[in-house]
């Protein structure tokens, strides 16, 4: 069979049998035409249909140039590739199965403190159609959670404000509820009342998702970096910030103060509670310094 024809089988089964974003698709299949073009440079195949585990080796040497996190994901993808056409039967065995990524240096996520969140807090105008708005997004995201996505394709009809929660579609359409404190309940109530409407009066566009943008347009992740850069600037403050800083900010400010572990998992729409535990690292670091700091035998030897 044509390899045409088994990439878009694959991408049929990606998106409608996994339920992947475009932007994931995306990526898998340029990843297969990466090794595709591979197989045909080395006169290694002129299909994707090949059985020798040695040639995904090879490959592998052959991207010692890119970063590790981009080799995982190559071979994450074609691992996707072939057991797909294992389970299809156009191939017995994966030949790439056995084959072990480089491994992941682990690397902490970036989080901005809590001065840092409350000076920005303040910072925002509130007596403008905009600066209410802006000061929603922000309390959206830190509050709870959420990814920049996920923010922007936020439904009026998934908010229930009387049982204060919001249902939100994750990664994989994946759904979690978000829950609602008071002041974000009052912040959305007056967005819809106020705020939304007047915007909504910029454009004809009909639309459902609760954040608009200042042409009375649905808000895209790219308009998204751009306000929290302007907030950033107006607080006065010299940190690179994006929507995935305040979601870290987010996990370790609920792990600092006592939350489960599990719960704060179900929070984050996260898979598996393996994911959520590198937020222990930061909240460990933290009892490190708090200890340190206070307990009179670690003082002395500090001292000395």
């Amino acid at each position: 069979m044509e390899d045409k024809i088994l990439i878009e089988k694959f991408k049929d089964y990606l998106k409608y049998q996994k339920n992947y974003a475009d932007l994931t698709v995306k990526s898998y299949l340029s990843d297969l035409d990466h090794f595709k073009e591979f197989l045909r440079r080395e006169q290694f195949s002129e299909t994707l249909l090949i059985e020798r585990e040695r040639v995904f080796g090879y490959y592998l040497n052959s991207l010692s140039e890119f970063k590790g996190a981009t080799i995982r994901r190559k071979l994450s993808s074609l691992k996707s590739f072939y057991r797909f056409l294992v389970k299809e039967n156009y191939l017995d065995k994966s030949p790439v199965e056995l084959l072990q990524p480089p491994k992941k240096a682990e690397r902490l996520p970036n989080i901005i403190d809590e001065k840092e969140i409350t000076a920005i807090y303040q910072s925002i105008d509130k007596s403008t159609p905009l600066g209410q708005r802006n000061y929603l997004i922000f309390d959206l995201l830190y509050s709870l959670g959420l990814r920049a996505s996920e923010l922007c394709d936020l439904k009026i009809t998934n908010i229930d404000l009387a049982r204060r929660q919001i249902i939100i579609l994750g990664k994989g359409s994946k759904e979690r509820i978000a829950i609602l404190h008071d002041k974000l309940i009052a912040e959305i109530s007056y967005y819809l009342t106020f705020t939304r409407p007047y915007l909504l009066t910029k454009s004809d566009l009909k639309t459902d998702l609760l954040i608009i943008n200042y042409k009375g347009t649905p808000l895209t992740t790219r308009g998204l970096r751009v306000i929290l850069n302007k907030l950033i600037k107006e607080a006065g403050e010299y940190i690179h910030l994006s929507p995935h800083m305040l979601r870290h900010s987010f996990a370790t400010a609920l792990l600092n103060n006592g939350a489960d572990l599990r719960v704060v998992q179900e929070l984050l729409g996260h898979s598996h509670l393996k994911t959520t535990q590198i937020y222990t690292h930061l909240t460990t670091e933290k009892l490190r310094q708090e200890y340190d700091k206070y307990h009179p035998r670690a003082k002395d030897e500090k001292d000395s």
